[in-house]
């Protein structure tokens, strides 16, 4: 990981560093995560795995831009109010999605939907590296005329 003040403070060109980072991990195990259910596409009690981010990133990138509630603890048995999550916080998370079968076999792995999904990762990993690479471009134009 690059180190250096600019990466440690909240400015946007962090924070766009931090996100697309961020992205690109989990595009990378949610590749693992597809190539595994391709692979297992025929395999008897298989489960499909699918990786969770960007529902609980929106959900707490929502929650920086509203808004805070004041609270106001009047009782030691009143609840403290839920720390806030920071978006630098929020992780991948592989689930296993139980509550379909798609064949007899209870395997619930749909192969087009898997090439689907594999196609939509790839071109969001080349989105983000895009991303990145204009990033880092600019960086290095701002430092080159400094």
């Amino acid at each position: 990981m690059l180190q250096g003040n600019v990466f440690l403070n909240h400015s946007p060109y962090a924070r766009t560093v931090r996100l697309s980072q961020m992205s690109l991990g989990t595009s990378s195990l949610r590749h693992q995560a597809i190539s595994n259910n391709i692979s297992n596409v025929d395999t008897p009690h298989y489960k499909r795995k699918m990786i969770t981010f960007e529902s609980e990133l929106n959900r707490v990138i929502a929650k920086e831009k509203a808004p805070p509630i004041p609270f106001k603890i009047t009782s030691t048995r009143h609840l403290p109010p839920e720390d806030p999550k920071h978006y630098y916080d929020v992780t991948s998370n592989i689930l296993e999605e139980y509550d379909t079968n798609y064949k007899n076999d209870k395997n619930n792995v749909d192969i087009e939907k898997e090439i689907g999904d594999q196609v939509k990762n790839n071109l969001h990993y080349g989105a983000v590296t895009t991303i990145m690479t204009n990033s880092f471009g600019r960086f290095r134009s701002v430092l080159a005329r400094a």
